[in-house]
């Protein structure tokens, strides 16, 4: 079993910054997997927002591209997300992937 706890996220005003962490334990080898961050707004379908391999490769969604940052720490079993000038569209509740494991989310709100 395999359990994946977000945080960093809260109530920010536009132009601020966040950065979410996301932890992960259990059965499992986490250098050797890649990790995603996910999120979902009110009333929208869970959309991808940037993703980054074992081997640190990164990708980004268009439009976090240029603001958002995905790293690893493999001796913390850790994925971060920073978020930078962010925006009131996104807002969302944020979810780590690893594998089939989701984590239970951790909620962003960016006020305008």
């Amino acid at each position: 079993q395999v359990q994946l706890v977000e945080s960093g996220g809260g109530l920010v005003q536009a132009g601020g910054s966040l950065r979410l962490s996301c932890a992960a334990s259990g059965r499992i080898i986490f250098s050797g997997n890649g990790v995603g961050w996910y999120r979902q707004a009110p009333g929208k379908q869970r959309e991808f927002v940037a993703r980054i391999t074992s081997s640190s490769s990164t990708n980004y969604a268009d439009s976090v591209k240029g603001r958002f940052t995905i790293s690893r720490d493999n001796a913390k079993n850790t994925v971060y997300l920073q978020m930078n000038s962010l925006k009131p569209e996104d807002t969302a509740v944020y979810y780590c992937n690893l594998y089939v494991y989701w984590g239970q989310g951790t909620q962003v709100t960016v006020s305008s």
